[in-house]
């Protein structure tokens, strides 16, 4: 199952987000249905659901308000296989079908309670390391590593991005994104996944030269970091991934890249990477991130970046400079789709 918040592109001036869903037999489909419309629907054939269930109650606006529910992901595909039981079913005339081709896609989550960023691949720890002339600390091997970031500042496909005050050196960061759609505390490191609703593409940017001069101080990323994080295009449910994930595997086999087109048209492939080379899976990022703390619905975890997921890895050897106005960003992994984000200069104010 995919689920993204969506309006119209044609639409009115203003409008706000919708919640859109495809089950997991139409997830190659053009054809997104409208959760609330479809709720309706389902409630008008059978006003016993209303009465059965707390899902057909009330409308459903948005993700972020279907968890202040205490509902999960889940629950959205009670709706989307009432409504379209058989694989390719959804009529497109149909006022509850929207087509992909006018939709315009908002961050998958408006508002996160927090962002916790993870540090889990091998390959882009060492080579961070070795720019300092120092080895990975030992700790990183015991324990997956995180530092919160800003949630103010968040990003879905399509938006634009700039450099921070101060800064010449814009980078990307490819990486794969966890949302808990569950309370979680204290939650044991076999059953931690059991709280993640579904996975979706992170770009965590960086402004690296003022991330240098931060982080001779030791006390963590801030303005280096804290300026943009983009996320979407939508959220994929964990089930659609399964017979990707190896028996004993971290993570699912699946090719992640980076592309970035420049002013003059160009495309050059930056960054080609492979999920199931992480060292910690997200049940055990999870299980440490709850630890005598209270994770909440809507939290993100970012796996870090995968290993050549920057320019600061592979610039040299591959862009020969860091982001510019113009540039365009596309990063993509395998069923999780494709986040595009323009460059533009710094707005002035």
């Amino acid at each position: 199952m995919r689920i993204a918040h969506v309006r119209e592109r044609n639409g009115p001036a203003g409008a706000g987000w919708r919640l859109a869903g495809q089950a997991g037999g139409t997830a190659d489909s053009e054809a997104w249905l409208d959760v609330e419309v479809a709720r309706r629907r389902l409630v008008a054939a059978d006003p016993r659901r209303a009465h059965n269930s707390s899902l057909f109650r009330q409308p459903i606006t948005t993700l972020d308000e279907l968890f202040a529910r205490g509902l999960r992901i889940e629950a959205v595909g009670e709706i989307l296989d009432g409504f379209a039981p058989a694989a390719g079913a959804l009529d497109p005339d149909d006022d509850a079908v929207l087509g992909a081709s006018n939709l315009a896609f908002g961050p998958p989550i408006l508002r996160p309670p927090t962002f916790r960023d993870f540090y889990a691949f091998e390959q882009h720890v060492a080579t961070m390391w070795n720019r300092r002339g120092g080895e990975i600390p030992e700790a990183w091997f015991r324990l997956p590593i995180f530092y919160f970031s800003n949630v103010s500042e968040l990003r879905g496909p399509g938006d634009p991005v700039w450099a921070p005050r101060g800064s010449e050196e814009l980078d990307f960061e490819l990486e794969v994104g966890a949302i808990v759609d569950t309370p979680a505390y204290n939650l044991p490191e076999e059953r931690a996944a059991e709280a993640i609703g579904g996975f979706l593409i992170v770009n965590d940017w960086s402004a690296r030269d003022l991330q240098r001069d931060e982080s001779t101080v030791r006390l963590g990323p801030a303005k280096g970091k804290d300026f943009a994080l983009t996320i979407g295009p939508w959220i994929v449910t964990p089930d659609e991934l399964a017979d990707r994930w190896a028996a004993g595997a971290t993570a699912p086999d699946m090719t992640m890249t980076a592309t970035v087109r420049g002013l003059d048209g160009t495309v050059t492939e930056v960054s080609r990477g492979s999920w199931s080379i992480a060292r910690y899976s997200f049940g055990h990022m999870l299980a440490r991130a709850s630890t005598d703390v209270h994770v909440r619905p809507g939290d993100i975890l970012g796996s870090g970046t995968v290993g050549t997921g920057c320019l600061l890895e592979v610039k040299d050897s591959t862009l020969k400079r860091w982001l510019q106005p113009g540039d365009q960003v596309t990063l993509s992994i395998e069923r999780l789709g494709a986040l595009t984000t323009p460059v533009i200069a710094r707005p002035a104010g």
